[in-house]
């Protein structure tokens, strides 16, 4: 599945109708979350059926597309259905519970096949549901007539600090091309670095939030004088989640050029399966963890894979940084040792170079393991899982001492 994206310029009272058919959106969400609660044994048809309930008790939703609400009903099925698999596997923590919508600055109306027309040029989007919103222009680089009509399957009109965009889901497999490197690598993941891999080079870490903090404090504290209800504060908040909207898009732009990157120059990269969720438990490090977004950079490293043809592997990260990547023996160490010094054998490297090294050694491993189970002819299969067999569920960087 594609997904292009591409700007929407209309009038300002076509967006007015655009935020009346995203709130109808949350609305439908919200009251279908609602109806789940009120009742038992409940299922996905049920709430389809509950949107035509909807539709003729309330005006303004029997105006939303009816395959719109039905597409409202189904993302408040998917959070219950995530709810119900988190109990069933008896994940630790919070099972996430479905939580209603409220009104924000951004939000989503999506239409499937219906509701909607392309011009001739492909350069126009109609709305034509009982909101009428009319046409707007698109604006991006995405060319749409290299696809059929009928390969469309969603169209999500999403409202952003900066503005309104239209994205469009397309059946197609993207896979590209491209020649054997014949080169491994391991990454070890860090704050100091971005990332060190195991040839000895280093990524630098951008912290696009740390760098913009300053201005998002004044902009909090511009926003703190406001009065409540004010058009001035509307100004100030809209400002501020621009600011937001900026560093998220360059934290989201460093991770897909540096993911395409590593995955283009080798046939193997090999990764900590680290658990991002436990780790930002650690207050004092928590921001800088968020900041530097491994998970992000993660599931671009595993997308393109996919797409390059190129095998990822996530190992467990425990004992990385501890054992020697030369003789193997382990030899402890605080996180603020930043030289690995081995007593047994006398090598010395730094530190996240020798995890990376021992991140390489497990990824081959695991490859090694992985094909000589599944000779059967289940090779490829097992070798494009994101996440190997028999990892650890555990995701500590630092083992216990």
């Amino acid at each position: 599945m594609l997904v292009f994206e591409a700007k929407l310029e209309g009038a300002s009272q076509q967006y007015e109708r655009l935020d009346e058919a995203i709130n109808t959106a949350r609305f439908v969400r919200n009251s279908c979350l609602r109806y789940w609660m009120d009742n038992k044994n409940i299922g996905k048809y049920d709430l389809s059926a509950y949107c035509a309930v909807l539709g003729k008790e309330f005006a303004f939703a029997g105006k939303l597309n009816s395959q719109a609400r039905q597409a409202s009903a189904e993302r408040a099925w998917s959070a219950i259905s995530r709810f119900y698999d988190n109990c069933k596997k008896k994940k630790p923590g919070n099972m996430g519970f479905p939580r209603f919508k409220k009104h924000q600055t951004h939000g989503c109306v999506e239409y499937k096949t219906t509701g909607w027309k392309l011009s001739e040029d492909r350069r126009t989007i109609t709305f034509s549901d009982g909101f009428e919103a009319g046409s707007f222009k698109l604006w991006g680089t995405r060319d749409l007539h290299f696809y059929q009509l009928k390969q469309i399957k969603r169209v999500r009109v999403v409202r952003r600090a900066d503005g309104y965009y239209v994205q469009f889901c397309i059946d197609q497999e993207r896979v590209e091309k491209r020649e054997p490197t014949g080169k491994t690598i391991g990454l070890d993941v860090g704050l100091t670095h971005f990332y060190s891999d195991s040839n000895g080079q280093t990524i630098e870490n951008p912290r696009h939030l740390r760098k913009s903090e300053k201005a998002l404090k004044r902009l909090n504290r511009r926003l703190s004088r406001t009065r409540k209800g004010s058009n001035n504060r509307a100004k100030s908040r809209n400002r501020l989640s621009r600011k937001h909207l900026k560093v998220s898009r360059q934290r989201k732009d460093f991770a897909v050029k540096l993911a395409r990157c590593v995955v283009q120059s080798n046939d193997l990269v090999a990764y900590e399966d680290l658990q991002v969720r436990n780790m930002v438990k650690n207050h004092k490090l928590s921001k800088s963890i968020s900041d530097a977004a491994w998970s992000n950079f993660r599931n671009w490293l595993e997308y393109f894979g996919k797409v390059f043809g190129v095998v990822t592997v996530a190992v467990p990260p425990h004992y990385t940084s501890q054992n020697c990547s030369n003789c193997g023996e382990v030899v402890k160490k605080s996180l603020s040792q930043r030289t690995h010094r081995c007593p047994h054998c006398g090598h010395m490297q730094d530190r996240d170079w020798n995890a990376a090294i021992n991140i390489l050694e497990l990824g081959l491993r695991t490859v090694g393991h992985t094909a000589t189970l599944n000779a059967s002819g289940d090779i490829d299969l097992c070798l494009g899982e994101e996440t190997p067999p028999g990892k650890s569920s555990r995701g500590k960087r630092k083992p216990k001492q």
